[in-house]
């Protein structure tokens, strides 16, 4: 009967009302999630479970994820030597931006797949670039939202986020949309510089320590599964979903 009468009201009185209602019922239920404060210099302002969410690298980094320095800085062919996939493996590089695991990652699984998802235009338009010059056909690029990655459900082997945990505006959603995109035994793996290191080079809120990244999953319903500190200077971090 309320919800009627509200209808009603809504009819009489003035659409505009009922959307802006609408909307302020979706800024508290976010509110309830996320806190906001003065943005840091490195910094959106947005805060998830006492850590403030870091801004995104755009494709003007693009070069910067390609040097050639990084494999001597990071051993990347170590990182994903290390991976826990097979040559049938279904892999998801979230946050993918110009494809440099993404297509290395592809040709250790020739009869599997990669999706790329990327969520910025620029960064979609040099994936398709890079596929089309390497030739690789087994990655399908997925423009995703800040939300969801927009995957098929149970479809998911391994996701990996590189260096992008920390960027997502929507930690708690994008999570949940992954749960549902990996398979009952699919895991997350995420690359985060040490913040537990001060010696590390990297700004602040682009790194992570353990502590807090265990807070996060856990929150979300994800158990640490396996910690390896063999990179330079990343985490190595293995989680599954909590049955």
């Amino acid at each position: 009967m309320r919800n009627y009468m509200l209808l009603i009201l809504c009819l009489l009185f003035s659409q505009v009302g009922c959307t802006q209602t609408g909307k302020q019922k979706t800024k508290n239920q976010e509110d309830s999630i996320y806190q906001y404060k003065n943005p840091s210099k490195d910094g959106t302002g947005k805060v998830y479970e006492g850590r403030e969410i870091s801004y995104v690298m755009d494709a003007s980094g693009a070069s910067w994820l390609e040097r050639n320095t990084r494999n001597q800085e990071e051993n990347t062919t170590l990182a994903i030597s290390k991976l826990p996939i097979n040559n049938k493996s279904v892999v998801a590089d979230i946050g993918a931006g110009s494809g440099y695991y993404t297509f290395k990652i592809a040709q250790k699984v020739n009869e599997g797949k990669v999706y790329a998802v990327e969520i910025q235009d620029d960064f979609v338009k040099l994936l398709k670039k890079n596929q089309e010059e390497k030739g690789i056909e087994n990655v399908q690029i997925v423009k995703g939202t800040e939300q969801n990655p927009n995957l098929p459900a149970n479809s998911i082997d391994l996701a990996i986020m590189v260096d992008v945990y920390h960027e997502l505006a929507y930690p708690q959603e994008m999570l949940s949309a992954l749960a549902k995109a990996l398979k009952p035994d699919g895991k997350i793996l995420l690359l985060e510089y040490r913040a537990e290191d001060p010696d590390i080079a990297i700004k602040e809120l682009h790194k992570m320590s353990v502590k807090q990244v265990n807070r996060e999953m856990e929150t979300n319903g994800f158990k640490l599964f396996k910690r390896e500190e063999f990179l330079p200077i990343q985490h190595f971090l293995i989680y599954k979903k909590v049955r």
